[in-house]
Order: structure tokens, then C-alpha cells, then sequence
């Protein structure tokens, strides 16, 4: 069965650093683009990342730009999501997902396993 599971989240300081993991069942892993997305309260899920399979092209959300870095192992069938020099705002549930149809890598309703999520809060 096709599951994804997010890790890494958690407390931080404003400026402060979080590496987000997503580990994959391994037969589909390496068939699909991977992204990140995330939801804070009161508020629609976005989207934050995404990397092709060969890690050959990388989306971002302006937003984040500069300040976090998306990468994947398919060795380990896992994708990361570093993220640096982190804001409040920046304070949601994360999740990963495969890009499973479409085009277009920033559209939610292009994604489907979607992992459970993992918490971010980003405290000032």
C-alpha cells in the first residue's frame, strides 16, 4: 500500500531551522514528482515545493524562496524540506504528496497519497 510519512516538525525560534523528511513506500516513490504543501489554521492547504523525480527541475512558492530547499533521495525513497531562517507565518501543518496528474506542480488538486502531516511553529 502507497503511504507516505512526514517527520521533522516542531518548535523553533523565529530564524530559526527545521528539516522536514518524507519517507515513501518504495514502489511508487520513483514514479512520481514529490511536493510539499502546508495548511495553517483557518486557512487553505498551499503550496510550498516540489521536485521532479531526477531532481532536475525544483518549484517554489515566492514566499519561501531563498529560505528553504527541497530535495529528494530516491536511494532512500525519502524527500526533505529544509527550511531556514523561518518566519511565524511560516507556522502550519506540513505535508508531502506525489504529483500523480496535471501539469502544473503548484495545484493541490494535481497531488494525491497525502502523508498525515507534521506540525511547524515558528514562535517570535
Amino acid at each position: 500500500q502507497e503511504q507516505l510519512v512526514e517527520s521533522g516538525g516542531g518548535l523553533v525560534q523565529a530564524g530559526g531551522s527545521l528539516r522536514l523528511s518524507c519517507a515513501a513506500s518504495g514502489r511508487f516513490f520513483s514514479s512520481y514528482p514529490m511536493g510539499w504543501f502546508r495548511q495553517a489554521p483557518g486557512k487553505e492547504r498551499e503550496f510550498v515545493a516540489a521536485i521532479t523525480w531526477s531532481g532536475d527541475r525544483i518549484y517554489y512558492r515566492d514566499s519561501i524562496k531563498g529560505r528553504f530547499t527541497i530535495s529528494r533521495d530516491n536511494a532512500k525513497n525519502t524527500v526533505y524540506l529544509q527550511m531556514n531562517s523561518l518566519k511565524p507565518e511560516d507556522t502550519a501543518v506540513y505535508y508531502c504528496a506525489a504529483k500523480v496528474s496535471g501539469s502544473d506542480y503548484y495545484a493541490t488538486l494535481n497531488y494525491g497519497y497525502w502523508g498525515q502531516g507534521t506540525q511547524v511553529t515558528v514562535f517570535s
